[in-house]
């Protein structure tokens, strides 16, 4: 089965009954907690040992996240780890959260710039969007030099590439294309 599909399938589950028990928020919370908790190296590599049996990765897995979170939570992490598919947890924690989101009617936004970007051009961005849109915006920064200069805007599936890199790109390969045909 495809990677994608068990992600999504195990988030939607957790998503449908975390909103039918009027939990959603508190979910979303426990989700985005392993979300962050999974970036850590040596966690993933807990997840992703074969060796370790399922009982002790379910031990080690309660001892790491807590006694604070949703039972619904905790329930539907056991169930993952029984099922051997554990390596998923991170993709399923992210499907989660998308979902959430886009129930909520959030767009993810992330703006990519050479150089921080000031507050007041992000909240003009922001209300850009969620006037565009119709939606509510959720703008994360990047900062990334090797774009040199102007913007990249992400926008859902949506992009927008008004870097220099990307300028300089499409000059150079109307070079070469200009010198290949001459």
């Amino acid at each position: 089965m495809n990677d994608s599909k068990i992600s999504v399938r195990y988030s939607r589950a957790l998503f449908l009954s975390a909103l039918g028990k009027n939990i959603l928020d508190k979910v979303y919370s426990d989700m985005l907690m392993i979300s962050e908790i999974c970036l850590v190296p040596e966690f993933r590599e807990l997840l992703e040992n074969p060796v370790i049996r399922p009982s002790k990765k379910v031990e080690i897995i309660h001892k790491v996240i807590g006694d604070n979170i949703e039972s619904i939570t905790r329930s539907m992490i056991d169930m993952i780890v029984r099922n051997g598919r554990e390596n998923y947890l991170p993709a399923i924690a992210r499907a989660f959260l998308h979902k959430t989101k886009e129930h909520n009617g959030i767009t993810e936004t992330t703006l990519t710039t050479a150089v921080k970007v000031d507050e007041k051009i992000k909240t003009r961005i922001s209300d850009m969007i969620a006037e565009k849109f119709n939606t509510k915006v959720e703008l994360k920064e990047v900062i990334d030099k090797d774009i040199i200069g102007g913007f990249m805007l992400r926008i859902e599936d949506q992009y927008i590439n008004a870097s220099i890199k990307n300028k300089l790109r499409i000059i150079e390969k109307e070079l070469l294309a200009k010198t290949l045909t001459d």
